[in-house]
């Protein structure tokens, strides 16, 4: 199937859906809306690790977003939890991912996985997943998703996110799901030498997808790809003011 027959395909999918929450006449195929996502959004944005391609079409997306979004859980945009918080769309997620190159044997700090999709993708590639979330609700909503899903070793912490979860560090990689114009002094001390970060950096409207490697204490960071998030709170610039 050709990629514009792919994404046809997708959008008579999404009518499908919609049309079914309306009328109560069918069940969405979420599992059909979950392959041509990887199909449409995932794989033809060089993401070529198989076992993140597994996870993504294992982990049920339309559970880990609110009620009133789960008809569009697989469109490829970013998806609104409020207005400094989204849950980032499948390809920034799965490039931020493939970059990492998380292993079974890691450690993940997920900072800010609002409902805990992104936390529930890591969880099948990463021996654990400690996820941060600042939001009191939206982290007892991801215990729940994550439980309902039976996934088992993620660790929900609800605490400011640019402290960081020191208790838990260090970690072998780091991501934080949201815009940021300054990666935290505290969550880069709990990476481990030769640990990797990734975060999307936010300039005006404008964002690049950087990824970081932890070298002699210093995080040093490259260019991705480019996206764009609302600015995390706690994450903006620091003001500087003239006299």
């Amino acid at each position: 199937m050709t990629r514009s027959a792919a994404v046809a395909r997708l959008d008579g999918l999404w009518h499908e859906v919609v049309n079914a929450l309306v009328t109560g006449s069918v069940m969405p195929d979420f599992a059909a809306l979950r392959r041509m996502m990887v199909d449409t959004q995932v794989r033809p944005s060089d993401v070529t690790k198989l076992p993140l391609i597994q996870a993504m079409l294992h982990v049920p997306r339309e559970r880990f977003v609110p009620d009133a979004l789960s008809e569009i859980a697989y469109l490829g945009e970013n998806l609104t939890l409020s207005p400094d918080r989204v849950i980032l769309d499948p390809r920034t997620l799965s490039k931020m991912l493939d970059a990492l190159a998380i292993g079974p044997t890691d450690l993940v700090l997920d900072v800010a996985p609002g409902l805990g999709y992104s936390s529930a993708v890591i969880a099948q590639l990463a021996e654990a997943v400690i996820a941060l979330e600042p939001d009191a609700d939206l982290a007892a909503e991801a215990e729940t998703a994550l439980a309902a899903s039976e996934i088992g070793n993620v660790i929900v912490v609800n605490a400011p996110a640019p402290g960081g979860a020191p208790r838990h560090a260090p970690y072998d990689a780091v991501i934080i799901q949201g815009g940021i114009e300054r990666f935290p002094a505290e969550i880069e001390d709990q990476i481990k030498e030769g640990g990797r970060a990734a975060a999307l950096f936010m300039d005006g409207a404008l964002g690049t997808a950087r990824l970081g490697i932890k070298r002699k204490g210093v995080l040093r960071w490259r260019d991705a790809f480019n996206s764009s998030a609302p600015v995390l709170e706690g994450f903006a610039r620091e003001q500087s003011f003239a006299l």
